[in-house]
């Protein structure tokens, strides 16, 4: 007679990994938490106070970044990643994120390892003010590698109708403010990956090392941007035009998502990248050093800005000032302080808009 344990499934380890998460989850209750993990599902109440309330979803995972902290055995930021993929994208119509669940799949469980990663998934929720509603766990015996785990997760937030950002507003001249990253966040690992073969690496800066290992610097997780945005949004929504996460296909990907389609007869809004004009984070720059496509760079990752806002040019300076004058604490202490930088503007395309990458221009 065969036993579940046998077939490589321990319940047993399950509890334990659960007790430990519950632990946790706690830190992320807020006002609206009906329920806690451990039930068949989450509860959570709709705030009051809203006429005609939409709910906005998103979900992602961590991808292949996954694959650095199980190499250099680190599992407390990867969960920070989880959630800031999701939230930040639910961020981009302008609505706090309410509550967060995630997805851990693996072949064999350590209840330690799986509790690392939803501290991270935690901190995330800290950071973003939402609450870890619950979750799943997974162990698939000859399935995933020993050792390898998946995670991901979704979230879901609220907001006012009438309140919602859509692009719709966009227009000629808006200002592109850009948010400072953390560094890669969780795009184009599988790049990297191929770039970098050693994490222990020390990582060097003009000759000099930092004190870090490259593994070190490249799990740096995602920068959570909603506390600083919708401190924003409280004072200048009308004036917030639109609203781009930095993800997957950089800069020509992913900001020519918020403009509104040209009307017919109309040309299309495209944005004007000023070069030069914010901080590029140095594993950038080590990246390019060990082979990385110049060409194609700002296609791949986020290039040092994780967040990018068009607003309204009258209360651009307003906007950047609020922005660079309130400082954030994050669960994780050695995350950098934001910045906030004017990187461009709204204009429209000289000529016909043919390809991606025609939605955008870099001047000097």
């Amino acid at each position: 007679m065969a036993s579940y344990k046998e077939s490589g499934v321990d319940v047993e380890e399950g509890y334990r990994a659960v007790n430990k998460y519950k632990e946790h989850a706690r830190r992320t209750a807020i006002p609206g938490l009906l329920t806690g993990l451990g039930s068949f599902n989450g509860m959570f109440e709709v705030p009051k106070g809203y006429k005609n309330p939409v709910m906005v979803s998103g979900t992602d995972g961590v991808g292949t970044k996954l694959d650095i902290a199980f190499q250099m055995k680190k599992y407390d930021t990867v969960g920070i990643d989880c959630v800031a993929m999701s939230v930040n994208d639910i961020l981009c119509s302008g609505v706090q994120p309410l509550f967060f669940l995630d997805y851990i799949a693996c072949g064999k469980l350590e209840a330690g390892v799986a509790a690392e990663l939803v501290k991270g998934v935690a901190d995330g929720c800290v950071d973003t003010g939402c609450a870890l509603l619950g979750g799943e766990t997974a162990e698939m015996p000859g399935f995933y590698d020993k050792g390898k785990y998946d995670l991901a997760g979704f979230g879901v937030g609220v907001g006012e109708k009438k309140d919602m950002i859509t692009g719709d507003k966009i227009s000629e001249g808006d200002v592109l403010i850009g948010l400072s990253s953390t560094g890669v966040h969780s795009n184009g690992f599988s790049l990297v990956r191929k770039l970098v073969t050693n994490f222990d690496d020390p990582f060097i800066i003009s000759g000099k090392k930092t004190g870090k290992t490259i593994g070190e610097v490249l799990l740096t997780p995602t920068r959570i941007y909603v506390r600083p945005v919708m401190e924003v949004l409280k004072k200048f929504r009308k004036s917030v035009h639109g609203m781009v996460h930095v993800t997957g296909g950089g800069f020509y990907e992913n900001i020519p998502r918020m403009y509104p389609k040209a009307k017919p007869g109309k040309k299309q809004l495209i944005s004007v990248i000023k070069r030069d004009s914010w901080d590029i984070p140095p594993v950038f720059g080590e990246l390019i050093r060990r082979g990385a496509d110049v060409s194609t760079i700002y296609n791949t990752f986020n290039m040092g800005i994780g967040f990018v806002l068009a607003v309204k040019e009258a209360d651009a300076d307003a906007i950047l000032k609020m922005f660079n004058n309130n400082a954030y604490k994050y669960a994780k202490e050695d995350i950098p302080e934001m910045k906030a930088y004017k990187i461009g503007k709204v204009a429209y395309a000289k000529d016909e808009v043919k390809t991606q990458k025609d939605n955008l221009v870099f001047e000097d």
